[in-house]
């Protein structure tokens, strides 16, 4: 009887040593380092975030094409688009809106929540200090553009045959609103042939637009004989563009973007990663954006 117990304990002892050692190898990690109990814990998975990105209303088309493209290969980002014209972007932000990511469609709506630039109070009025400098990046470049409705009625060719129409209040222009971009460009061009926007107004030459699409729309639906957009948004709308302004008519036209203070620096900043990447700059610039 003392020798079988003898032999059963040995064998037991046995099983549980082989046991243990299996234990230990099957917890091993990829470095060969071993693990045991507690330790042996799994990567969590990548936690969901959404991103909120305000950016200018000339970008819809091509930011929601590549908000498919970036959610696919990231399907733990779900991105939210506020589109407006830059200004009302601005505003919104300066009243405290969730913003992940800014995109304007100008210099001038991003340097006034540039902290590095509070103490210039001509760029950053409020000094505010919204973004994260270091993000700060010069995205796009696009075109001011002098686009006509279907079949051109006026036969208007060029912005300097339209200066001359307006002058002899002889045409009906569309054109962004003075807190819109776009509308800030065209005002640079009138100052260039020397044209009075207000005495334009005042003479019924003008309508305006809260932002380019609604510009864009007065074009399409021919309540206008001509209208000033984006390069980008005739192309979106399937007008045609008579002539382009040069950068010594209304400077050039930047894209600046920026990731906002916050708890979703890291996110926002890899979302604007991707809109550098040439697979992102290649639908850009299929709709008249180039790199800036």
């Amino acid at each position: 009887m003392k020798k079988y117990l003898s032999l059963l304990l040995a064998l037991c002892l046995t099983l549980s040593l082989a046991a243990c050692g299996g234990k230990t190898d099957s917890n091993a990690d990829a470095a060969g380092n071993t693990q045991t109990g507690d330790n042996a814990t799994e990567q969590p998975a990548d936690e969901p975030v959404e991103l909120i990105v305000f950016a200018a209303a000339s970008m819809t088309e091509t930011m929601n094409t590549l908000k498919e493209t970036y959610q696919q290969a990231h399907p733990n980002v779900t991105i939210t688009y506020n589109f407006d014209s830059s200004g009302t972007l601005l505003k919104q932000l300066k009243e405290g809106a969730d913003c992940d990511l800014f995109v304007s469609a100008a210099l001038k709506q991003m340097d006034a929540v540039d902290g590095s630039l509070k103490d210039d109070t001509e760029k950053n009025p409020d000094g505010l200090d919204l973004i994260v400098t270091d993000s700060r990046v010069d995205l796009l470049e696009n075109k001011v553009t002098l686009t006509v409705p279907e079949g051109n009625p006026k036969g208007i060719e060029s912005f300097d045959q339209l200066a001359e129409l307006l002058k002899g209040g002889d045409v009906l222009l569309a054109m962004g609103n003075s807190d819109v971009p776009v509308g800030q460009y065209t005002m640079q061009i009138f100052d260039y042939y020397g044209l009075d926007e207000a005495a334009l107004a005042a003479s019924g030459v003008l309508t305006y637009g809260n932002n380019v699409k609604e510009v864009a729309s007065q074009v399409s639906e021919g309540a206008v004989d001509c209208g000033i957009i984006y390069a980008t948004d005739a192309h979106s709308a399937g007008l045609t563009v008579v002539d382009s302004a040069t950068a010594e008519m209304c400077g050039q036209v930047i894209y600046p973007a920026a990731v906002l203070k916050g708890d979703k620096e890291d996110a926002a900043q890899d979302f604007l990663a991707y809109l550098q990447t040439d697979a992102a700059m290649t639908v850009f610039e299929s709709v008249g954006f180039s790199a800036a």
